[in-house]
């Protein structure tokens, strides 16, 4: 048991302390990076307050990582005025980071737009500080994601920042003010006809164009639209026979000459 919690322990610092390099940060291809900030995006807009009505599922779509990393390359701290062309949204929505290297993760940035929530009053829809960060990532509409993530030396009007990760995320179709990011109201109450439910977000594969979804608390685990319960059952059944492993060994430890008698 000891072993086990030990190594626990060493595998969390290790996350903890690890920074990306100007040779380490991921491309657009990355499947763990694309996982990342997909999962990222998912698991803030399951999880709104108050709960949404529609709120659609995101996936990728390399038409908008690749045009999210034509822009980052310029270093520029301001939107792509060309995002729109030549792909097949009615709008698109953009969302930058830019901060020091060794601080960026996904998480962190993605958090960062999210924090936004602390601005914004969705009665209202009045907005203290900056909010269209957080409204893009919470609008309903928004079914598409790509990011690129860049190092660069300077970013223009970002002047006081030297070797930073410009971070910069595409959606599809865009969204923002002045309307509400999202319908309030019973979860997944009003997706669209042919959509199901999956973990608080609406899901429809032909829409979508993906084969399989994962779940916004567990990345690696896929879920697919057809065999939701089934998936289920395989998750809790999975977790109960690591508890059973680990219970097994604890008490032969703790009680090594125990035996069961028939």
């Amino acid at each position: 048991m000891q072993v086990i919690l030990a190594s626990m322990a060493y595998i969390l610092s290790f996350t903890a302390t690890f920074s990306y390099t100007v040779t380490t940060l991921p491309d657009i291809d990355n499947e763990d990076f694309i996982k990342e900030y997909v999962h990222a995006h998912n698991k803030f807009r399951s999880k709104v307050n108050p709960t949404a009505t529609n709120m659609l599922y995101m996936t990728w779509e390399p038409a908008l990582a690749q045009t999210a990393k034509a822009w980052a390359k310029h270093c520029q701290f301001k939107h792509n005025p060309q995002r729109e062309s030549n792909l097949n949204f009615t709008s698109v929505g953009e969302n930058i980071w830019t901060g020091s290297l060794v601080l960026f993760s996904v998480s962190s940035a993605i958090s960062n737009w999210y924090n936004e929530i602390q601005y914004y009053d969705f009665a209202t829809r009045k907005c203290t500080k900056v909010c269209g960060h957080y409204t893009q990532v919470v609008w309903a509409d928004s079914y598409k994601v790509g990011c690129a993530v860049q190092f660069c030396p300077k970013v223009s009007g970002f002047e006081q920042l030297s070797n930073g990760a410009h971070f910069v995320c595409n959606y599809g179709p865009g969204g923002n003010y002045p309307t509400w990011p999202y319908k309030k109201g019973a979860t997944c109450s009003a997706c669209p006809q042919s959509d199901k439910c999956v973990e608080n977000l609406c899901i429809n594969p032909q829409r979508d164009k993906v084969t399989r979804y994962y779940s916004v608390d567990y990345p690696d685990w896929p879920i697919y639209s057809r065999n939701r319960y089934t998936s289920l059952f395989l998750i809790v059944k999975s977790i109960i026979l690591i508890l059973s492993v680990i219970m097994t060994i604890f008490i032969k430890h703790k009680y090594p000459n125990l035996a069961i008698m028939d």
